[in-house]
């Protein structure tokens, strides 16, 4: 495992952009070379693979820490707070990442069968320590980055590879359900997605439930499971999340932010941001538009 590590990280600091992105599709690479406070963000539905440095997320009431030679799938595009830890020019922390793109899933187990499928839906994100072949795998994919002759018709196929590492390995069941049309996960993904993008608007819990296929005590309790929030939580951290991105380009309307986000009232807006981030908004407004040029 340390000799894979060792040519990964030569590698990912070698072709690291500052947007993240390769000249593979859905291939990320992040270095990081300084760590800076938790920020939110949403998770995208990916594979994480840290080859140096560690990352720290929450999700809700839940914490994951990753190192060196671990890896994460989030298979649900979920809103977490999260930063690189102990990262330096020196040192930083450099991370391979996959988007786990559900259409290839399935594809992979028409062939397999589905294999073993929890009842219910799993965590939305789960860690575990890399096995050799994933990093083996992973590794022949960041090398096609050198060799763009080959790129275009390999990378497709170790990517394939990567897949199939993690539909029979550890986090298998959580990857499965992500390429099942019917899963547990992919009903509250419908769900998800719903809250997010109606975010500002109210709802009823029975007509979300309704909406992603499942019984209200169903809903209800693989919704917590997978997102570590209620439905009701979920959105308001959905907004909140909103709130700081238009924060940054409008810093001086802060009640017409609030009420863009779906607050009615300014005090509780304040008060919840306060909450979530450490400092009421009109101070975090502040700080924003003094870094604008």
């Amino acid at each position: 495992m340390m000799r894979q590590l060792d040519e990964l990280r030569t590698l990912l600091a070698r072709h690291a952009r500052p947007d993240w992105t390769t000249a593979i599709d859905g291939v990320l690479i992040s270095k990081v070379e300084r760590s800076l406070p938790p920020s939110p963000s949403m998770s995208g539905t990916v594979l994480a693979v840290i080859a140096q440095g560690a990352k720290r997320l929450s999700l809700g009431d839940r914490v994951y820490e990753y190192h060196a030679g671990q890896y994460l799938v989030a298979s649900v595009d979920l809103p977490v707070t999260g930063h690189f830890v102990d990262a330096s020019a020196e040192r930083p922390a450099l991370g391979f990442g996959l988007v786990l793109r559900p259409d290839d899933i399935a594809e992979l187990l028409l062939g397999a069968g589905p294999g073993e499928v929890p009842a219910a839906a799993p965590p939305g994100i789960a860690v575990s320590d890399a096995p050799d072949e994933l990093l083996d795998a992973v590794l022949r994919l960041v090398r096609l980055l050198e060799t763009p002759r080959d790129r275009a018709v390999l990378a497709p196929l170790v990517i394939r590879e990567i897949l199939w590492r993690l539909v029979t390995g550890e986090q298998g069941g959580l990857v499965r359900q992500l390429g099942l049309p019917d899963s547990g996960l992919r009903h509250v993904d419908r769900a998800v997605r719903w809250i997010r993008d109606n975010y500002a608007e109210p709802f009823k819990v029975e007509d979300v439930a309704r909406l992603a296929g499942m019984s209200v005590s169903a809903f209800h309790r693989n919704f917590q499971t997978v997102t570590a929030m209620s439905p009701i939580q979920f959105q308001k951290r959905i907004r909140l999340h909103q709130a700081r991105l238009l924060l940054a380009t409008d810093p001086g309307d802060i009640a017409g932010v609030g009420a863009r986000v779906g607050y009615d009232s300014p005090s509780q807006f304040s008060r919840e941001y306060r909450r979530a981030f450490g400092a009421p908004p009109s101070q975090h407004a502040g700080r924003l538009e003094a870094a604008l040029p």
